[in-house]
């Protein structure tokens, strides 16, 4: 992909259950609310999810989505805040990072507020920016990591239908300061679930 600025993309996508559209100005507020439910459920995999180690604020979360939307512009990140469509509630983030235009291939990653886990909306949503990365970003490739010891997010990967292609062994520092294993998943254009 030599010119990514000239992609053109819708900035919200559906599913059954969910509305996905990039953040924008005055989301923060809502974004704090479930980081900070779900801060000790996040902790959990800190080599993962660096951004978690922070106390988290209403200013840092609306940083995150006034980057996120001006990252989604400059087609360098592509973070999408997940809604219900029935109550409108907030509930995570999916989105594609570290795009390699030269391969062209990025990397999904997510995290679902807790209160909100066990009931397949994570899934739907990867399956989503998965299929918005291939179709919209032309990638060849989507990638995904996680702590092997991080069986929901792993589960995720495999129902959206992700192949495990490999564990990189004593990879990062968990909370407790211990090694731990990195899962990469794979999924190339045509394995689509």
């Amino acid at each position: 992909m030599r010119f990514p600025l000239l992609l053109d993309f819708p900035d919200t996508l559906q599913t059954e259950r969910l509305l996905l559209r990039l953040p924008c100005a005055g989301d923060g507020a809502m974004v704090h609310v479930a980081v900070a439910e779900s801060i000790t459920d996040l902790r959990r995999f800190l080599g993962a999810i660096p951004w978690v180690a922070e106390e988290p604020s209403e200013q840092a979360s609306e940083l995150f989505c006034r980057n996120g939307h001006a990252n989604a512009a400059a087609r360098k990140d592509f973070p999408f805040l997940l809604l219900d469509r029935a109550s409108g509630a907030f509930v995570g983030v999916a989105g594609l990072h570290r795009p390699d235009w030269a391969v062209p291939k990025i990397e999904v990653g997510y995290w679902c507020r807790s209160s909100r886990t066990g009931h397949g909306l994570m899934t739907e949503a990867v399956r989503a920016v998965t299929a918005f990365a291939f179709e919209h970003l032309q990638v060849a490739r989507v990638d995904l990591v996680a702590d092997q010891e991080n069986h929901g997010s792993r589960g995720v990967a495999l129902r959206a239908g992700f192949t495990l292609e490999g564990t990189l062994r004593h990879d990062r520092r968990g909370p407790d300061g211990g090694l731990r294993n990195t899962c990469l998943y794979g999924q190339l254009a045509g394995e689509r679930a």
